[in-house]
């Protein structure tokens, strides 16, 4: 079975307290904490991000999944760290070269974290390919990173097929993340795929029973 990581994006800010409270009864595994910095994409989160991320760290015990969508990399890192995250994924994009990357992966781990790399719908999944041995986590945007609420993009599905192959047949040691557009209409076919972590914000908060659509999700 699928984990499910609740996108708090698009949350209500006069009720963030209310809705985490909510999303941990309602068995989320990880909240979403999508991290943007106005520069690498158009909107700005960081501010509001750790707002979240402080009330999270005092009331919840979910782990922290981390989505850097920033141009200063390590930088970002250090501002969440204290926040204890189960991972940090950054966009491969984000770099200038592959110095840069293996960098980046190795700075994260350094501070004892696991560590992701995501790639937007027009980066070629084998990009990455030569960076897959030294991540936890790989994450497939299946839409245009920078905001919620965005159609999945079909096409971005083969990704998740090219991954998985390429996993299988190298025996590599990675999760399979998938964040845009995710719905209980088009989980299935995701789960299908290869995925093993769904990202889900829109979807679940727009529900009236959070527990039942994180059950459908998955």
């Amino acid at each position: 079975m699928v984990d499910i990581s609740t996108s708090l994006l698009s949350a209500d800010k006069q009720k963030i307290i209310d809705t985490i409270y909510d999303l941990e009864k309602a068995k989320t595994d990880y909240f979403h904490i999508d991290v943007m910095d106005g520069e690498f994409v158009e909107k700005n989160t960081h501010d509001l991000m750790l707002e979240y991320c402080e009330y999270l760290d005092h009331i919840s015990k979910v782990p922290l999944d981390v989505h850097l969508m920033v141009s200063d990399i390590k930088n970002y890192v250090d501002s969440y760290l204290i926040f204890n995250p189960n991972i940090i994924t950054f966009h491969y994009e984000a770099c200038k070269n592959k110095e840069e990357v293996i960098s980046i992966i190795k700075y994260i781990k350094e501070k004892g974290r696991r560590v992701g790399i995501s790639v937007k719908p027009n980066t070629k999944i084998e990009e990455i390919y030569q960076f897959l041995q030294y991540v936890h986590l790989v994450l497939v945007m299946t839409v245009e990173p920078g905001k919620g609420g965005q159609e999945l993009i079909p096409e971005t599905i083969d990704k998740i097929r090219e991954l998985k192959n390429c996993r299988d047949t190298h025996n590599f040691d990675f999760d399979i993340e998938v964040d845009g557009g995710i719905k209980v209409e088009n989980s299935q076919e995701i789960i299908d795929a290869g995925a093993d972590i769904l990202v889900a914000g829109t979807a679940i908060l727009t529900s009236k029973d959070y527990g039942d659509t994180i059950r459908k999700l998955k």
